[in-house]
This record gives C-alpha cells, sequence and structure tokens, in this order.
C-alpha cells in the first residue's frame, strides 16, 4: 500500500500499537487517526512519510517521547497530537518543519524547555501547548513567528519575564500565558498587540502597570489578568473598549477611582474587580451593561451608595460587593433581577430594613448580608426565595422574633442569624428545613424552649445556640450532641446529653411533689399578700419622709449602677463587695500596671482566684450613655474563647466605682519582659517564635472568626501578656470596643505612639489592617528586644542612592545584628523563623494598608514548615528581607 495518500480511522475503537511498519507508506498526505484507543509510543519511522501533509493523533494513550525523526515531515502543516499523555520534551527538529501553520500538543505532560528553534517556523499561524509541565522561560525566537493569531501557553511551569520580542506579534489575536510563574513587569512592546481579542495572563507574579494601550486597537473582547501584583491605575483606553465581554482583575494591588475608570460595555458578561485598592462609588453606570451576568467587586475600598440601576442589568446572576465601605439602603430595585442566584452584600455598613421585594428573586440561592448595620424585622418574605442553599444575617440588628416563613425555604443548607437583637421563641416551623446542614442563631436574646420539631432535621451537622435565654432539652439528635460547650454555653438552663450540660432526667414523684407544693404555697401565700401590703404602705411612707429629711442629695441610681456580673451567673453586688476588699479600696499596693482607660489591679478572691481588674478612670464612665447596648457588648466579649486571648469576665459599674474583670496572667506585658535583663535572656528565640504565632492566632480569630469581627485597635507590647509558659494571652482586646461603641469613624482614640499605623496620620478610619500594622511593630520588638521605631524609619524610607530605591541600612545591614542581642544568635530551626517572622513583620508594615496582609493568611502561612534559608544565618542582610 506505498501509494497510499490518505489514512481516516478517526473516532473508532482502534487499539494497540501504531505499527512501524506505516513508514513504508512514503506517499502518505493525510494520517488521521485521533480519537481512538490506540498505545504505546510515536514509532520513529513515523519521519520517512516525508510527503506527510497533515498528522492527527489526538485523544489516544500514547504517554512517550515524541520521536526526533518527527523533524523530518518538512512538507507538514498541521500537527495534533494533544491529549496523549506524552512526556518528555519537545524535540528541537520541530525547528525543521518549516511549513507548519498549526502545532497543537496541548493536554500531555511534556517537559523542560520550549525549543528556541520553534522560531524557525515563520509561517505558524497557531501554536498551542496549554496544560504541560514545560519550564524555563519563553524564548526571545518567539518573536520570529510574525504570521502568530493563536498563542496559549497556560497551565505549565514557565519562568523569568514575558520577552520584549513578543511585541513583533501583531497580527496575535489571543495571548494566554496564564497559570505559570512568570513575573516582572510587562514588556512595553505589548503596546503593538493591537489586534488582541482575548489577552490572558492571570495567576502569575507578574508586577508593575498594565499596559497603556491595553486596548487601542478598540477589538478586545476578553481580558484577565488576576492573581498577580499589578498595581497603579486602569489603562484610559479600557474606558471605551466597548467590545469588553469578559474582565477578570482581580487579587492584584490596582487603584482609581471605580466610577470614572470604566466605562459602559454593552457585551459584557463578567467582570471581576475583587481584592484590589480600588475607590470611589459605585457607578449608575453598571445598570447600562445589559448582558452582564456576574458583577464582582468585594475587598476594595468603594463607599457610597448601591446605585438603584443596577436593577436595570436584568441577565445578572450574580453581585458581590462585599467588604467595602458601602452604605446607605439595599435598592428595592434589585429586586427585578429575576435571575439573580447570589448576592453578596456582606460587611458594608449598609442599613435600613431589607427590602421586601427580595420576594422576587425566586432564582435566589445565596443571600449574604452579615455584618452590616440593617436593622427592622427580617422579612417574612424570604420564605418565598424558595431556592435559597445559604441565608447570612449575622452580625446585624434585626429585631423581634425570627419569622416561622424561613421554615419554607426546604432547600436551604446554611443558616446564620446570630449576632442580632432577635427576641421570643425559636419558631417550630425551621424544623422542616431537613435539608440543613448548619444553624447559627448564637448571640440573641432568643427564649423558650428549642422546638420539638427540630429532632426531624437529620441532616444538621453543626449547630450554635449560645448566648441566648433558652431553656429546656436540646433535641435527640447528633448536631446537639456532639456540640461543643461553647456553642450551647450561656442560656438560661438547657439540658441533655452534651458536653457541659445537665441531663434533663427529673425523679419520677416530681409530679406529686409539685402538686402538694402548689397546695402549700397557698396557703403560705394569701395570708401573707396582706402583711405585705402594709408593709410596703410603712416602707413608702417611711421613703418619703427620709427623702425629706435628708440635706444631701444620694449617689444616683440610674441604669450605670446596675451591674453585669450576672451574664456569667455570679452575684455581681457580692464580686464587687469581693473585689473592693480583695484591694482594699484599690489601694496602690496592688497595682500592676495602668494604660489610657484605667489602672490594673490584682485582686485574690475569697475563693483564692487571682483576678485583674481594670479600674476605668471617670472620664471614661460618664461616656456610657447606652447601657443596654453597653450590656450586649460585654455579652459578647465575654463569650470570646481563645487560648491566646485573655478571657474577660464581666463588668460592675457603681457611683464610686467602674472596672472590668479579666483572667490574671503571670508573667505580666511582653514590655516588662524584653526590659528585664534577666527574664529577657530566658525569652528565647524558639519561645518568641512561639509568642509570635500566639498573638497571630489571638488576632486571626478576633478579625476573622469573631462576629462582627473585632478590631483590637492598641495592639503594643504593654497589652500582650505572657503566662509561666511563655504562651501570649492579647489583652486589651474590648476596652476600646466597650467605651466608644460608635467607632465607623473615630476622632479621639489613636492608638499607642509608635504603633499607630501610618495611615492614622490623614484618617480616622480603623480597620483590622491597623491591627496587622501594629503586629509587625510587636513583632520587631520581640525580635530586636527593643522599640524598633529607628528601624522602622530607616528600613522605610527611601533611599538616598539614585541607583536603589532601597534604603542604605537594608543594603549594608546585617539581620544577626539587629536582633537582640542579649541571646545567643539562633541556630538551624529557631534560625529559619526568625527570618521568615522578619519578613512577614516587614510585610506588615507596608506604607499601604491594603498591601499587608491579613492576619488569616499569616495565621496559615505559619502553620506551614519555615522555608529553608537561602544562605548562612551570619550572611543574611535586611534587604534580603524584602525579597
Amino acid at each position: 500500500m506505498t501509494m497510499l495518500v490518505d489514512i481516516s480511522v478517526q473516532q473508532n475503537n482502534l487499539t494497540g500499537l501504531i505499527p512501524s511498519s506505516i513508514g513504508n507508506l512514503t506517499s502518505l498526505s493525510f494520517l488521521y487517526l485521533w480519537d481512538n484507543k490506540l498505545s504505546g509510543s510515536i514509532p520513529q519511522e513515523i519521519g520517512l512519510l516525508e510527503s506527510l501533509n497533515e498528522i492527527a493523533l489526538s485523544s489516544n494513550v500514547l504517554p512517550f517521547k515524541v520521536p526526533y525523526s518527527i523533524g523530518n515531515l518538512r512538507n507538514l502543516s498541521s500537527l495534533y497530537i494533544f491529549q496523549n499523555q506524552l512526556s518528555g520534551p519537545i524535540p528541537f527538529s520541530i525547528g525543521n518543519m518549516t511549513m507548519l501553520i498549526e502545532v497543537q500538543l496541548e493536554y500531555n505532560n511534556l517537559t523542560g524547555l520550549i525549543p528556541s528553534s520553534i522560531g524557525n517556523l515563520r509561517n505558524l499561524y497557531i501554536l498551542y501547548l496549554w496544560d504541560n509541565k514545560l519550564s524555563g522561560s519563553i524564548p526571545q525566537e518567539i518573536g520570529l513567528l510574525e504570521s502568530l493569531s493563536e498563542l496559549t501557553l497556560l497551565n505549565n511551569v514557565l519562568t523569568g519575564r514575558i520577552p520584549n520580542s513578543i511585541g513583533n506579534l501583531t497580527t496575535l489575536t489571543t495571548l494566554d500565558l496564564s497559570i505559570n510563574k512568570l513575573h516582572g513587569p510587562l514588556p512595553v512592546e505589548m503596546k503593538n498587540l493591537t489586534q488582541l481579542i482575548a489577552l490572558d495572563i492571570g495567576f502569575n507574579e507578574l508586577t508593575g502597570h498594565l499596559p497603556l494601550e491595553l486596548c487601542h486597537g478598540g477589538v478586545l473582547e476578553n481580558f484577565t489578568a488576576c492573581y498577580n501584583n499589578f498595581s497603579g491605575s486602569i489603562p484610559k483606553s479600557l474606558k471605551n473598549c466597548t467590545r469588553l465581554h469578559r474582565v477578570r482583575l482581580e487579587s492584584n494591588q490596582l487603584t482609581g477611582n471605580v466610577s470614572e475608570v470604566f466605562g459602559v460595555y454593552p457585551h459584557l458578561d463578567y467582570i471581576d474587580l475583587s481584592y484590589n485598592n480600588f475607590y470611589g462609588g459605585l457607578s449608575s453606570k453598571w445598570g447600562g451593561c445589559r448582558n452582564m451576568t456576574s458583577l464582582r467587586i468585594s475587598n476594595n475600598n468603594v463607599s457610597g451608595e448601591i446605585p438603584p440601576e443596577l436593577g436595570k442589568a436584568t441577565q445578572l446572576r450574580l453581585i458581590d460587593l462585599s467588604s467595602n465601605q458601602l452604605k446607605g439602603t439595599i435598592p428595592k430595585d434589585l429586586g427585578g433581577l429575576k435571575l439573580l442566584y447570589k448576592l453578596i452584600l456582606n460587611n458594608n455598613h449598609l442599613s435600613g430594613a431589607i427590602p421586601l421585594d427580595i420576594k422576587m428573586l425566586s432564582n435566589l440561592q445565596t443571600l449574604n448580608l452579615a455584618s452590616n448595620n440593617l436593622t427592622g424585622l427580617i422579612p417574612k418574605q424570604l420564605g418565598e426565595c424558595s431556592n435559597l442553599l445559604l441565608l447570612n444575617l449575622s452580625g446585624n440588628k434585626f429585631s423581634e422574633s425570627i419569622p416561622g416563613e424561613i421554615g419554607f425555604l426546604l432547600s436551604l443548607q446554611d443558616l446564620d442569624l446570630s449576632c442580632n437583637f432577635l427576641t421570643r421563641e425559636i419558631p417550630r416551623q425551621l424544623g422542616q428545613l431537613q435539608k440543613l446542614e448548619t444553624l447559627n442563631v448564637s448571640h440573641n436574646m432568643l427564649s423558650g424552649r428549642i422546638p420539638s420539631t427540630f429532632r426531624d432535621m437529620l441532616s444538621l451537622t453543626t449547630v450554635d445556640i449560645s448566648s441566648n435565654k433558652l431553656q429546656g432539652p436540646i433535641p435527640d439528635i447528633k448536631a446537639f450532641h456532639n456540640a461543643s460547650f461553647e456553642a450551647l454555653r450561656d442560656n438560661m438552663g438547657i439540658c441533655g446529653n452534651a458536653s457541659g450540660l445537665k441531663p434533663c432526667n427529673l425523679p419520677k414523684s416530681s409530679t406529686t411533689v409539685k402538686r402538694k407544693s402548689n397546695k402549700l404555697v397557698i396557703l403560705i401565700v394569701l395570708p401573707l399578700l396582706g402583711s405585705l401590703l402594709l408593709v410596703f404602705v410603712v416602707i413608702g411612707a417611711l421613703f418619703i419622709l427620709c427623702k425629706r429629711a435628708r440635706k444631701r442629695k444620694p449617689e444616683p441610681e440610674n441604669e450605670q449602677d446596675r451591674n453585669i456580673f450576672t451574664i456569667l451567673g455570679h452575684d455581681g453586688k457580692k464580686l464587687y463587695e469581693n473585689i473592693v476588699e480583695a484591694t482594699e479600696e484599690f489601694n496602690s499596693n496592688y497595682c500592676v500596671g495602668e494604660g489610657g482607660y484605667g489602672t490594673v489591679y490584682k485582686a485574690v478572691m475569697p475563693t483564692e482566684e487571682v483576678v485583674a481588674v481594670k479600674k476605668l478612670h471617670r472620664s471614661q464612665t460618664e461616656k456610657l450613655s447606652d447601657f443596654k447596648a453597653f450590656e450586649k457588648e460585654v455579652c459578647v466579649l465575654a463569650n470570646i474563647r481563645h487560648r491566646n486571648i485573655v478571657k474577660m469576665y464581666g463588668f460592675c459599674s457603681h457611683a464610686k466605682h467602674s472596672f472590668l474583670v479579666y483572667e490574671f496572667i503571670e508573667r505580666g506585658s511582653l514590655r516588662k519582659i524584653i526590659t528585664s535583663e534577666e527574664q529577657a535572656i530566658e525569652f528565647d528565640w524558639m519561645k518568641r517564635l512561639n509568642f509570635v504565632k500566639g498573638v497571630v492566632g489571638a488576632l486571626s480569630y478576633l478579625h476573622h472568626s469573631c462576629c462582627p469581627p473585632i478590631i483590637h485597635r492598641d495592639i503594643t507590647s504593654n497589652n500582650i501578656l505572657l503566662d509561666l509558659e511563655y504562651e501570649a494571652h492579647v489583652s486589651d482586646f474590648g476596652t476600646a470596643r466597650l467605651l466608644m461603641p460608635d467607632s465607623s469613624n473615630w476622632t479621639s482614640f489613636a492608638g499607642t505612639f509608635g504603633y499607630t499605623a501610618p495611615e492614622l496620620a490623614y484618617t480616622m478610619k480603623v480597620t483590622e489592617k491597623c491591627d496587622v500594622y501594629s503586629f509587625g511593630v510587636v513583632t520587631m520588638e520581640v525580635m530586636t528586644g527593643r522599640h524598633p521605631g529607628d528601624l522602622i524609619s530607616a528600613l522605610l524610607s527611601p533611599g538616598s542612592s539614585s541607583s536603589s530605591s532601597m534604603p542604605p541600612i537594608a543594603q549594608h545591614a546585617l539581620l544577626k545584628d539587629v536582633l537582640d542581642q542579649r541571646i545567643s544568635l539562633p541556630k538551624k530551626g529557631a534560625a529559619e523563623g526568625v527570618v521568615h517572622m522578619m519578613k512577614i513583620a516587614l510585610a506588615c508594615l507596608h506604607p499601604n494598608p491594603q498591601s499587608r496582609p491579613t492576619m488569616e493568611k499569616i495565621y496559615l502561612d505559619l502553620t506551614a514548615k519555615w522555608p529553608p534559608l537561602p544562605e548562612a544565618f551570619c550572611t543574611i542582610s535586611l534587604g534580603d528581607l524584602f525579597s
């Protein structure tokens, strides 16, 4: 069959090897064997088919190398060997196949470099090498392929910079370099790629600015640059890029006024700007994007109100505006988005009620409005959103009862109503939620019994009913039996078979006893009522006479005179007396510290329990105008449980003394430890690293696990205590929050000098990133053994050298010379930990708050093994910490 020209046996079930005898078909022009079950290797003899014009071996199982002899096919125009599990490198001989127009080697296991000989393929129109394991840099010779229209190298392990020669590919319509490890800035020559329809450079380590002439040709439709480190503003050319269909810029450090840098895009389907530094208000122009299905702008600094015009983008399926500074009400116009299945607005400053038009969103599956300032009732109309899978209304100010209509959401899997002001009983209709997996109604004022219908909620796996006024038996289902004590605690008397609860079983005779006792009570109480009435009359008369006879006014007995130790089940008056007695009326002999809000005393209670008592300055207690809100706040803070956070026991307010009561931590503050020569020497490197890990755990918990998140506001070496094992215990986390509840815009609080974030010099808005900065200062203080103010100023100031922007101290000073000299240099694992921790500290001190890592990210980072040292510890400079 040596005269055979065309073999087309594709899409069959052929098995076995490609025979080596195929090399005898020297007249063959077309070889189509794709989509079979052929196995083994591509025979070397394939190189004998010099008349071959097209070869298609795709979608088989050929897990060996591409034979070098393939380079002999000099007349080949199309090479399709994708989806074959091919291994090894792309043969250098591919450069001999100069007639190639299409090369598709994607979806294999090819390794090694992209051969520079590929630059010989001047006729190449399509080059697909995506989804392999190719490494090294993109060769400069790629720029010789001036006929290339589509270049896709995504999902490899390519490193280095994008070559500037790529600017020569002026006919390129598709460029996909995503999911690699490319770094550095984009070459300015990319401005020449004016014919690009699709550009994807996402999921790399690229830096610098986006190209100014990004959409100069006006034909760009798909643009993805997400998950890089791009900074600066959005190119102006993008505003008028009206053909845009899909835009992904999330997880960079881009900035700019979001209302000015984007235009109206009639063809836009999807846009994600999340996790950047955009600011300004949301433009009404987004409503003009009538084909838009997804709008994501979460985790920025966007402010203002949600524009009602957004309701005109009727194709929207997903809106995520979470973690911004949005205020105002949720526009009722969103009720017109009939296709919407996700509405995520949590972590903003939205106020007012949930619009009743929410019932129009019949396709809604996710509704997250957590951590806002929403008020009023939870609308019963939510029960008409029958497709809801997740409903999170936590961390708001909703009041009155949970509507029974929530029980109509039969598909619901996650329900979180925690941290509100909900009252009355839990509606029995919630028991109908048989697909519910997670239920959180904690930190409300719910009362009564848990409905018996809950026994049918067999899908429930996680439950939290803590900090309410619930009573009676817990449901006899696995979720309640397996719940932790923290998830059930602080109620009025629930019982049952769960951790920390008392059993519900009553003695059999209890009913009889109760009946008899009722009769006895009636016989005793009725005669007493008359006597008591007479006593009250006498006391009332005496009270009036005494009041008139007094020459001095009595101490005021207003709401502040109430104490709230009762939240812990204690007798508040008795504890108040015990503390005053234990400190001898707050004698200075018992003083162990002083802060901006009050003086701290050590008190030994009659039970021999030792507590720390912070007696508040009178100027602070005078600010407590809303005692009910204050009491609610204390309840929240007193229920915080973390091994690295000082436990708050409660609060007493009296005309004479007002104080907070905390767990007593033995060794005192970090400042006390590092200023003592003897204790600093005992505080070795491993203890210091463990100490910092503890602080990270505490702050990560406050920022990311509390509802709503708690910002400490005053992280200093005075406010972090150490126990006998040198474990860290963050203290004072609640004082500022309690005494200054309206903290969205502070006008007086500025933290502690030397620890406050630089942005507080021009804005009094306190965010979690202020805590992150203060943590960076404290971490450096732990490592250097002194307050690092001068070192921070030197490291973060611009260098005087014109050749480098790095400060001189960073270029020349060694890390070992700035560490605490009172203890020997760290060894092995400790040395790796110190270097890594100093790098984290510097990242936390970034002048731009948005560029600082979150405490959650740091916490996750520290759970991994310390990265190995790049060089000997003694040679590491401060400059190396910036890399």
